[in-house]
Parts: C-alpha cells; sequence; structure tokens
C-alpha cells in the first residue's frame, strides 16, 4: 500500500533494550493529498530511519505494511514504512544511483566502432 504527501511533523525517536538487543523507531506524522486529506502517522525502524533522511516539509510516497495486534483485550495497529520515495523540488536523487530502470551509463570507451 502506498500513501502520498507532506510530512507536516517528525516525532522524537524513541529507542530501548529488548530480549533481541537494542531498537529504535521514528514515527512521522503524513498528511495525504487529494480532497479530503487525512493524516497518518508511520514509523520507520532501525537503521532505516537514518537511511530515508526524512524531514517535515518534505513530499513523500511511502509505502507501507498495515499490521494489528491484541494486548489485553484492546487492538494496536502499525503502520511500518519500508520504502520513502522523495517528490517534487526537494526530492534528492536516490543514493544508489538510481531507479534501476535506467540503461548504465555509457562512455565513448564502450562504442565498439
Amino acid at each position: 500500500m502506498e500513501l502520498s504527501g507532506r510530512i507536516l511533523q517528525v516525532l522524537p525517536e524513541k529507542n530501548g533494550e529488548s530480549a533481541r538487543g537494542p531498537w529504535r523507531k521514528q514515527e512521522y506524522i503524513l498528511e495525504t493529498q487529494g480532497q479530503y486529506p487525512k493524516t497518518v502517522c508511520f514509523m520507520v525502524w532501525g537503521d532505516r530511519i537514518d537511511e530515508m533522511g526524512i524531514h517535515e516539509g518534505q513530499e513523500l510516497t511511502v509505502a507501507i505494511d498495515l499490521e494489528s495486534r491484541e494486548f489485553n483485550g484492546r487492538w494496536y495497529t502499525d503502520v511500518k514504512a519500508w520504502r520513502v520515495t522523495p517528490q517534487g523540488a526537494d526530492a534528492a536523487p536516490p543514493s544508489h544511483g538510481g531507479t534501476g530502470n535506467e540503461p548504465p551509463p555509457h562512455s565513448e570507451e564502450d562504442i565498439p566502432f
């Protein structure tokens, strides 16, 4: 599932220690686009926080997974981002050099004649 919109707020990072080791989590508030905008809080876990580099005011498309769990008779839902794609004028080029759909770059030395 994907959501597109603008980051309204970057919430304080949370971290802690579990039985599996240390963890970090960052939550962001995104306002969707369209005639009836919605506000959605999504989260990013671990080193992906630094990799994604999300900041306030940024226009993004966020690929998310939804997961609900029950605890003491109440249900809780997580909205976890697994891919973030910047949009618009403040969009930075992907750190891996492209989308993966472009042909490899060529130089004059590659031409066989």
